[in-house]
């Protein structure tokens, strides 16, 4: 959702790269549910947001065999060139800082970027289980007129569900009132915490019920900043350590700063910048879907801290090169990805949790004018394979997966993996990043002129781009886009680089300072978004104030505009918005083949044959002139979370693994081999150590 990262020479396309996503429905590591449902990432059916409420962080462990051990995550680390601001650049026998992986339940289960920053999208119905339990829940009444809804039930210990006006008590005992005028609500049964019975509103189906993308449009948001940080999205933490340019620069600081905490600072953000109260306003103000990103270090991390990213923007955990699928250590670092794939897989299909993630965005926004279409594509076809090969084929075998389009636009996608079984393509439109000053004001009155030139613009420039994809490819999501019609934010563009906007940004750096005008013309912009693009995810949901004490990129959260009055409250009101600005829109070519959801004929898919694993890598080269891994390691298992019931039983969360039948082995290094360093693509394969190629591939 940034813009375009070292070398990127931008195409006449003006989408943003798009995000890597993946689909789950929110339920907590204890998985105590107030259903108010939101969606992100994919297809959104009622999600359940996953958090992790109990003290101590989920474990993992080998699932062959060996002694379960808690892994530290390694602070963020990936793309290479040395840091900025003269920050020096950690070798690869040193260690980066570490941190606990607190609430990693709560990132798989709420979808998110792993590494590389993989998102997975999670369809909301808040979940927080506590030690102290409830019993059943009540008769149902209809609510407003719109859909069932259950009437809340008293027990000693606090309700089990409840709608619009109950009262929501949070894992840290704090107490509000339960906002939903659609017909949502939260279910929480302590003996039976996967009950997937919340639902976020009355046109959305509850988790319990499969999502239809024929019929259902996502509305959804995305929780970014979370678990993977960003300076424009957290930028009191930059701000309080100058020089700090990404998440790397910053916990690095961050470690050294042992007088104000640490990296337990990185705790107090993951516990306190998305909560409950969060899920409830996001099912509250119409939405259905969540969308969230995660890294791969919340799997883990290896003591040499080989650790790579898609692409070099400063929320990838490093900014740099480009070292997936691209440089000598490219095949390498696929590899592992390949394998953190798997592992989330493995843990998403659990019929425990497979609900709560219908959808699964394997990689976040890889740079394809920089890895190649070939190698992009090859790497797509094999995480499929692999990842069928886990779930089996057809609807409710496993989430679907999302695909980023690698900042191409649609048309390198047309056709292929015809027959695949649930793949949606993935495109992130953005106009903020396009280049230009975005000179056309948008405060041009509060009538139906509002926002100017900018709303039929979206109309007109999203509905090309996903009329053409939905026809030529099939089922397409906005994984991101925003209010940005220009550049403006404090470090939007990254830490040090100046906005392109031909304007003063300080304009639109306090929204306490905007007028009716102004708020008018971004309301009709967002509805217009909203309705061309269909199935979205707004990037991004919140955005943590600087220390000026204010949010100084308000074109970016949905909750502020939310609360100022240039969001809408209901987004189904966007319909008809194109039409009224003369935009004819092109509708979704429904219903999609069978096999697109999991249907007649999902399966292998039927043109792929040329596209072999492993590829050539670019500026790497053969896979037998580069160094890879062997199959000789332990293959690290998400642990569930633990709890009991009313009855003193141990409750069932799945183990982590869902097909028993999966036990290759996970990629080691080889014996003997000096890996070269894996955040410098410029080096020479002819380079490379014959022990690093001896054993490639076994």
């Amino acid at each position: 959702m940034f813009p375009p990262g070292p070398g990127y020479t931008p195409t006449s396309s003006s989408v943003d790269s798009p995000l890597g996503s993946s689909s789950t429905r929110l339920s907590f590591e204890d998985k105590e549910k107030y259903s108010t449902l939101i969606n992100s990432g994919t297809p959104p059916t009622i999600c359940y947001l996953a958090q992790s409420f109990t003290d101590d962080p989920p474990r993992t462990g080998s699932h062959f065999g060996k002694e379960e051990q808690e892994r530290d995550d390694a602070a963020t680390a990936s793309t290479l060139s040395t840091l900025r601001a003269g920050l020096p650049s950690p070798r690869l026998d040193e260690a980066p800082p570490s941190r606990r992986r607190r609430r990693l339940a709560l990132a798989l289960l709420l979808t998110g970027p792993l590494f590389l920053a993989l998102a997975i999208g999670i369809p909301v119905g808040l979940a927080s289980i506590k030690s102290k339990q409830l019993n059943t829940s009540g008769p149902t009444k209809q609510a407003n007129g719109n859909s069932p809804q259950p009437q809340p039930t008293s027990h000693p210990l606090g309700p089990t569900t409840g709608g619009d006006g109950s009262l929501v008590t949070m894992q840290d005992g704090s107490t509000f009132t339960y906002s939903n005028k659609f017909g949502g609500f939260w279910v929480s049964d302590p003996n039976n915490p996967t009950d997937d019975s919340a639902r976020p509103n009355s046109w959305t189906p509850p988790l319990n019920q499969s999502w239809d993308f024929n019929t259902g449009k996502i509305y959804g948001v995305n929780l970014g900043g979370l678990f993977v940080l960003e300076p424009f999205i957290s930028p009191a933490l930059f701000q309080k350590y100058p020089g700090a340019v990404d998440e790397w620069s910053l916990t690095t600081m961050m470690a050294a700063d042992t007088a104000n905490g640490g990296l337990s600072q990185l705790e107090h953000h993951y516990d306190t910048f998305i909560t409950e109260k969060d899920i409830a306003e996001i099912a509250g103000a119409g939405l259905n879907w969540v969308r969230l990103p995660i890294p791969f270090w919340a799997i883990e991390t290896w003591p040499e801290d080989l650790i790579f990213f898609d692409e070099g923007y400063n929320h990838s955990g490093r900014y740099g090169q480009v070292n997936f699928l691209h440089g000598t250590m490219g095949l390498a670092n696929a590899q592992r990805a390949l394998n953190y794939i798997r592992i989330i897989t493995e843990f998403i299909s659990q019929p425990e949790w497979r609900n709560v993630v219908p959808m699964f965005g394997i990689l976040n926004e890889p740079l394809m004018p920089t890895i190649g279409i070939n190698q992009l594509q090859s790497f797509y076809v094999e995480v499929y394979r692999m990842v069928r090969s886990i779930t089996g084929y057809g609807a409710g075998k496993g989430p679907y997966i999302g695909l980023h389009e690698g900042f191409s636009g649609p048309d390198p996608w047309t056709g292929f993996m015809r027959g695949a079984d649930r793949v949606v393509l993935d495109m992130h439109p953005y106009f903020a990043f396009s280049g230009g000053p975005a000179s056309d004001p948008i405060a041009t009155g509060t009538g139906p002129a509002a926002g100017g030139v900018w709303p039929a613009r979206a109309c007109q420039s999203w509905g090309n781009l996903f009329g053409s994809s939905r026809a030529n490819y099939g089922i397409s999501v906005a994984g991101e886009w925003s209010n940005g019609w220009n550049d403006c934010g404090l470090f939007l563009n990254g830490i040090g680089f100046a906005p392109t906007y031909g304007g003063n940004c300080d304009d639109w750096q306090n929204s306490a300072n905007w007028d009716a005008a102004t708020k008018a013309g971004l309301l009709h912009f967002a509805a217009a978004n909203m309705e061309v693009l269909d199935s979205w995810f707004f990037w991004t949901w919140k955005i943590g104030n600087s220390t000026r004490g204010i949010v100084e990129s308000p074109l970016w959260s949905y909750q502020l505009g939310l609360e100022g009055g240039w969001m809408p409250t209901d987004p189904r009101t966007a319909a008809g918005t194109c039409a009224a600005l003369n935009v004819p829109l092109t509708a979704a070519p429904t219903p999609y083949p069978s096999w697109m959801t999991g249907g007649n004929g999902a399966g292998a898919p039927q043109n792929v044959d040329e596209l072999v694993w492993p590829p050539n890598i670019l500026n790497g080269g053969t896979p037998d002139q580069l160094p890879q891994y062997t199959a000789t390691a332990a293959v690290t298992t998400l642990a569930p979370p633990s709890a009991t019931g009313t009855n003193g039983k141990n409750l069932d969360f799945g183990n982590g693994w869902f097909n028993a039948q999966d036990t290759v082995l996970g990629p080691g290094p080889i014996s003997g081999c000096v890996y070269p360093d894996a955040w410098d693509n410029t080096q020479a394969s002819g380079t490379i150590s014959t022990a690093c190629l001896s054993q490639a591939g076994q």
